[in-house]
Formats: structure tokens, C-alpha cells, sequence
């Protein structure tokens, strides 16, 4: 029996885990809270925004949520800091600095 992750507690028999490097389910950062293994943070600039969406789909995490038509401030309880967004930017909308600062 496979089971997906959502299923899988410490209760579950190892005979009843997925094999390691066997991936039966796509993987998402929506189901789990990783905004806490941030070190970096990025910053968005919403002056300096194009609402082009170039980030939006590099974003590994989901953590740049969009609402009709325009790009929202980051969701920092996904985003672990990785900075793929900075680079996606054209126009510099995004920069990153130091968690906590």
C-alpha cells in the first residue's frame, strides 16, 4: 500500500513508507509551513514592480501570491529566502536582506 505524505505519521510501520528515491506525489511547499529555515529574506519594492509575473512561476516555494492581475507581497510562511526571485526581476523589485533586519 503507498501512502501519500498527508498519511504517513509516526505510527506508520516502515514496511508501509515510500521507497527512498521513489517519488509517487508531486511535491509542494503549500502543504508545509517553511518560513522559520529562512536566512535570507527578500524584499519586495512594490513602487518598482511591473506586475510582469516573471517571478511568480520561478518561485519554488510559492511564496509570491497573486491577486487579480497584480503581484502581492510575499508569503513569508513558505518562503525559505532562496532568492531565485531577485534574479527572475527585471526592474529590481526585489532585493534580499538579512532575516530580521
Amino acid at each position: 500500500m503507498i501512502r501519500t505524505a498527508a498519511e504517513i505519521n509516526e505510527q506508520t510501520p516502515w514496511q508501509e513508507l515510500t521507497p527512498g528515491g521513489e517519488i509517487y506525489e508531486g511535491g509542494t511547499a503549500r502543504l508545509t509551513n517553511t518560513g522559520d529555515w529562512r536566512t535570507q529574506t527578500p524584499v519586495f519594492h512594490a513602487d518598482a514592480c511591473k506586475h510582469c509575473m516573471l517571478c511568480v512561476p520561478f518561485c519554488p516555494d510559492s511564496a509570491i501570491p497573486v491577486k487579480d492581475g497584480e503581484r502581492l507581497d510575499f508569503d513569508f510562511m513558505h518562503c525559505k529566502g532562496c532568492g531565485i526571485c531577485v534574479n527572475a526581476c527585471p526592474f529590481g523589485a526585489i532585493t534580499m536582506g538579512k532575516e530580521g533586519e
